[in-house]
């Protein structure tokens, strides 16, 4: 059986925030759209980090204890990001996504952001595999 790559279960035209939107703004945009996270970008393209909902939690106390929502997105991310290439096969990403508590990965082809991946994505992959 020819290699399975996550390159066609990858989602494309994903949510992306800039390191100097503010808190309450990424926080938002997480919460409508539903990701889980998104990844930040420079001027660009280049990928400086990812926001998780998990990195939004300290600004949400903050903005709890002092009535007020501070700092950007650039004061929460995590910024050693990991990634997967969007050649990886599906067999190679499930040991990953079983490895690390991570929920999505951004995926990556040369270098440059082409899509995310989420445990949700690469389970489908397997369904339609059979």
């Amino acid at each position: 059986m020819a290699e399975i790559t996550i390159r066609r279960f990858l989602r494309e035209g994903i949510l992306t925030l800039t390191p100097d939107l503010p808190m309450r703004d990424a926080v938002a945009q997480l919460v409508e759209t539903g990701c889980s996270a998104a990844p930040v970008l420079d001027r660009d393209g280049a990928l400086l980090g990812i926001l998780s909902q998990k990195d939004c939690f300290k600004a949400a106390l903050s903005s709890a204890y002092y009535q007020r929502w501070s700092d950007t997105v650039a004061d929460h991310m995590t910024r050693e990001v990991e990634s997967l290439d969007a050649d990886t096969d599906i067999v190679a990403a499930a040991e990953r996504f079983l490895a690390e508590p991570y929920r999505s990965y951004p995926v990556t082809s040369d270098g440059a952001l082409v899509g995310m991946l989420s445990r949700a994505d690469l389970l489908a992959a397997f369904l339609a595999q059979g």
